[in-house]
């Protein structure tokens, strides 16, 4: 499953990867360059392109939809 995010700030990337921690499952954040980042990478994640909306991506669609809640908080 994957959601579409934007992102604007620092806190909302510091929200994807404390929410992305609580996660069992992989999460992935990928940007409209094809580029992707483990979500629970804050490293990974600062390499991403967020000039764009972002997909967050997981396989479980109920973490997927905790970590997009996290944003949009």
């Amino acid at each position: 499953m994957t959601k579409p995010v934007k992102v604007t700030c620092f806190k909302q990337v510091h929200n994807i990867v404390t929410a992305a921690a609580q996660c069992r499952r992989e999460i992935s954040v990928q940007d409209l360059k094809g580029a992707v980042a483990d979500a629970k990478s804050i490293l990974g994640l600062m390499n991403l392109d967020f000039s764009q909306p972002v997909e967050i991506c997981g396989e479980d669609p109920a973490e997927v939809e905790h970590v997009y809640n996290a944003v949009r908080h």
